[in-house]
């Protein structure tokens, strides 16, 4: 078998709420053999992993994949679960699996969700060389497989600090998500987004950071605030350093002047060797070092998050207990054995480790590496505290004194950082510092895994702190968003809503197929429907409310780019892009569109078409009925039983009945405005457009914008605001439409509305992408056959696969076989196919032009000096008298 690639959908998707990974496997020579054709793979795989004895999968009960695998299942699905069931060993369980085929009969993809992206990736590739090694009866070590994932999560995992931000952050339901592979994160959404490293902030102060990276400008300036703080000086030299020491008195303390983590610091010393030695083992670490004098009593860290204490532990060294038959290096390795320990950050605990620092401390008891100690003596390994070289902590805040309190705030504040760890010093913590105690040091991004996860006493909720500050409500994180999907009509309501919302003075970021724009200015042009250009929306500080068009593509391949948005929509769902992506029925279709239902949140807005079936349909979905949101319904034609339902039911509903746009609340009927007034409508006869108008309506109403004010910026939304959208132009005494049409929905809704203009000759250019399945390509014939007294059939310069001309010839030929009496011409390429069109059109006559890329239409209609229609009557006759015209 052979892997293809591991794909990760960070965000809701179509398979699962959360993350997932997608293995993509190739079963080669395994595709026609299932487990039960392998005689003994049963009973070797469950030898290897007893756990999978119980697993239900499809039969829902323990042991329901036991006799899968004795029936018969494919390859694919067993790695899924061999995958599912290592993961509980290796420190991030999951349960969520899922396997599929693709088109090819060899290929499935391989679902499951994660904890840890680095440590289940490793789990899925180790879980397809499992059931190998089990198909072919070789051995293979679970314990390695399982070790080799959690080395994989350590390294590339977030670190506790930041994990406990992480997690505080989720229980108040605040979105995330990680920036680098390190810890940098990004919580919240455009103006609302806030960035943290580890435990520093977007608003901790650089100032404040290089001071308290400055060991001895900190002194000083605790100094002159009288917080007692040790006396120390900065030395140049070996010679410099005992000199201070000597006339300060032993023992000292000497520091590099900027590490951290406890890096090169030496306590204790008492004589002008051990003082040169600790200059020179500083001086690895900073290239300035500090001697200060020695504070009596234990070692406390104080958290302090927005200038309140927030937690305070009592550090001790790293120490070993003896039993009177270990030497001290078995000692080290059976503490080392403890659960809670791990390689740097990566557990509550740090592995201990025997060093230099060690010996020499070893040798003050008396002992070495080799020495057994007594029964109950405790032998600290090092001085300092760290828990980076395997100290404990006891989190002690509850007995703080008072006065304690009231110092480490005025010290933090002194400083000027938004979170910090202050080293202190003190006889007894829930006393006042005496004379004997102060603070030693101050520590700009200190690490707070003792305080989440402390070896004894209560657990402090350091990281909840650190999110409570950034948003003291929950809600401040987030900013509106509206997701439009659907199979036609998505891009003019995103363009609709995005243009109202702007009139109403808002920093609008929208996603469109043609670009990313933010506050009316274009930063990025193309197809940009997918997660990636809402994250770089989403990311965008200067956004204050976000309108996404969400295609199809996007949401089977990459998910969402958000958890939860505040409007969904769904304009239509037909039968397009059957054949792709596994797409096999209109079922797949609706199953996709619903993902941007599904992730409203509650209490937020859903925005259904009341006339297309399909959409509704979204409705009977479990992960619809479970969450109470607002649904509001819509219906061009006027009031249908589906909307009228509803809004006897007091639900609310927008429709248009006799040219008048009403809508429904709570049984009652309000006129709003003249459909015909909107001038994307063209005087009421695109019906296609009416449904748009009213999408966005409510969509705009449900952000709390008033029906005039939608009414009044729909007046002002102009061609050039929806370009390539059914635009209208005159071309000497001819006319031109331009659309982007490219299925049977889009082709009829264009036919429709023509057909109901003026009498006149209509010709049309017409092409059909080349990935759709045989039966929409003959199903667009028929529905352009009757629709165009002329037909032009071009090809899309990207075929998607099909053979040149291939797609033409299949159009042209259902054309002349449904409507012979039609005269059809083909002329493949689209400038070529357009120029023709536009250049014979004779007086009066439309060109409607069905294009692919904008910036040919574009270029052409430059070429001929074509001017936006303005003057619609032309073309349509007027429905309503002009009077009537306007706000009801």
């Amino acid at each position: 078998m052979n892997v293809l690639g591991v794909k990760t959908i960070a965000g809701p998707n179509v398979f699962a709420d959360g993350p997932i990974l997608i293995m993509s496997l190739d079963l080669e020579g395994m595709a026609e053999r299932h487990s039960a054709s392998i005689p003994g793979f049963t009973d070797r795989l469950l030898n290897l992993i007893p756990g999978l004895y119980a697993h239900r999968c499809s039969k829902r009960y323990a042991g329901g994949f036991v006799e899968r695998l004795r029936s018969g299942t494919y390859m694919a699905h067993v790695i899924e679960h061999v995958a599912l069931e290592l993961s509980t060993p290796a420190g991030f369980e999951v349960t969520f699996g899922k396997t599929v085929a693709r088109r090819s009969p060899r290929i499935y993809n391989i679902i499951v969700e994660y904890r840890s992206e680095a440590g289940m990736r490793s789990l899925l590739l180790s879980a397809k060389e499992l059931v190998e090694a089990a198909i072919e009866g070789r051995e293979l070590s679970v314990a390695e497989v399982v070790q080799s994932a959690r080395d994989a999560a350590a390294r590339f995992d977030l670190g506790p600090s930041t994990q406990a931000i992480v997690i505080a952050a989720e229980q108040r339901g605040i979105p995330w998500r990680r920036r680098s592979e390190g810890n940098l994160i990004q919580f919240g959404y455009g103006r609302n987004r806030k960035i943290i490293q580890a435990t520093m902030t977007q608003n901790t102060s650089a100032i404040a950071v290089e001071i308290a990276g400055d060991k001895d400008l900190t002194k000083r300036m605790l100094h002159a605030a009288e917080i007692p703080t040790p006396f120390g000086e900065v030395v140049a030299d070996a010679d410099e350093a005992v000199e201070v020491a000597e006339g300060m008195g032993y023992p000292v303390a000497v520091k590099p002047l900027d590490a951290n983590q406890g890096k090169g610091i030496s306590l204790e010393v008492d004589d002008p060797e051990h003082v040169r030695a600790a200059f020179e083992k500083a001086k690895q670490h900073s290239s300035s070092v500090i001697v200060e004098r020695m504070l009596r009593g234990k070692d406390y860290r104080a958290l302090m998050v927005n200038g309140k204490v927030v937690a305070v532990s009592e550090r001790t060294p790293a120490h070993v207990t003896g039993d009177g038959k270990s030497t001290v290096a078995q000692l080290i390795a059976a503490e080392n054995q403890n659960p809670h320990r791990g390689e740097g950050h990566e557990k509550p605990l740090t592995k201990l480790r025997f060093d230099s620092d060690v010996a020499r401390n070893l040798l003050e008891f008396g002992y070495a590496e080799d020495s057994v100690i007594p029964s109950g003596e405790r032998v600290f390994l090092r001085k300092t505290a760290n828990l980076s070289t395997g100290g404990t902590a006891k989190d002690v805040t509850e007995i703080v004194h008072p006065e304690n309190i009231a110092l480490f705030e005025r010290a933090s504040k002194i400083i000027g950082l938004d979170v910090c760890g202050l080293d202190v010093i003190a006889r007894d913590i829930s006393q006042p510092i005496d004379s004997c105690g102060g603070i030693v040091e101050v520590n700009a991004a200190p690490g707070i895994r003792m305080h989440v996860h402390p070896s004894s006493g209560p657990s402090r909720d350091a990281g909840g702190a650190i999110i409570d500050m950034l948003y003291p409500d929950p809600q401040e994180a987030r900013i509106p968003i509206v997701a439009i999907t659907g199979t036609n009509g998505k891009t003019t309501v995103t363009r609709i809503i995005s243009h109202i919302l702007q009139q109403q003075e808002l920093c609008v970021g929208m996603t469109t197929t043609d670009g990313v724009w933010v506050n009316g200015v274009k930063i990025l042009a193309g197809d940009t429907t997918g997660p990636r250009s809402a994250r770089a929306l989403l990311a965008d500080p200067s956004v204050e409310v976000a309108v996404l068009e969400t295609a199809r593509g996007g949401l089977v391949r990459d998910g969402l780019a958000y958890d939860w948005s505040d409007v969904g929509i769904i304009t239509n769902i037909g039968e397009d892009h059957i054949g792709q992506d596994g797409i096999e029925d209109v079922e797949d279709i609706i199953n996709i569109k619903a993902l941007v239902a599904e992730r409203v949140r509650e209490g937020g807005t859903l925005i259904l078409n009341a006339e297309d079936h399909n959409s509704l349909r979204i409705l009977e979905r479990r992960r619809i009925k479970n969450i109470p949101r607002r649904l509001v319904l819509f219906s061009a034609s006027g009031m249908n039983p589906t909307l009228e339902r509803h809004v006897r039911q007091g639900g609310l509903g927008y429709c248009v009945e006799h040219g008048t746009v009403y809508e429904w609340n709570d049984g009652k009927a309000c006129a709003l405005f003249e459909i015909a007034s909107i001038p994307l409508t063209i005087h009421g006869s695109a019906q296609f457009q009416i449904a748009n108008v009213l999408a966005a309506l409510a969509a705009c109403h449900a952000q709390g914008v008033r029906t005039d004010h939608v009414a009044e910026a729909l007046r002002s939304f102009k061609t050039e605001k929806n370009p390539g959208r059914c635009n209208l132009y005159k071309v000497s005494e001819s006319y031109v439409l331009v659309d982007y049409g490219h299925n049977p929905p889009a082709f009829r809704a264009i036919c429709n509305m023509t057909a109901e203009w003026r009498s006149m000759r209509i010709t049309g250019v017409v092409a059909v992408p080349g990935d759709r399945a045989n039966r929409l390509v003959e199903e667009a014939a028929k529905v352009i056959g009757c629709g165009f007294s002329k037909i032009i059939v071009r090809e899309d310069k990207d075929r998607r696969g099909r053979s040149n001309g291939e797609v033409a010839e299949l159009l042209c030929r259902k054309i002349r076989s449904e409507h012979p009496h039609i005269e059809v011409q083909v002329i493949m390429d689209e400038l070529e196919a357009c120029e023709k069109a536009v250049r014979s059109a004779e007086p009066g006559e439309m060109v409607v032009l069905f294009y692919d890329e904008w910036p040919v239409v574009e270029k052409l209609l430059q070429r001929h000096n074509a001017k936006p229609l303005e003057n619609l009557e032309e073309i349509v006759l007027p429905l309503f008298p002009a009077e009537q015209l306007g706000t009801v």
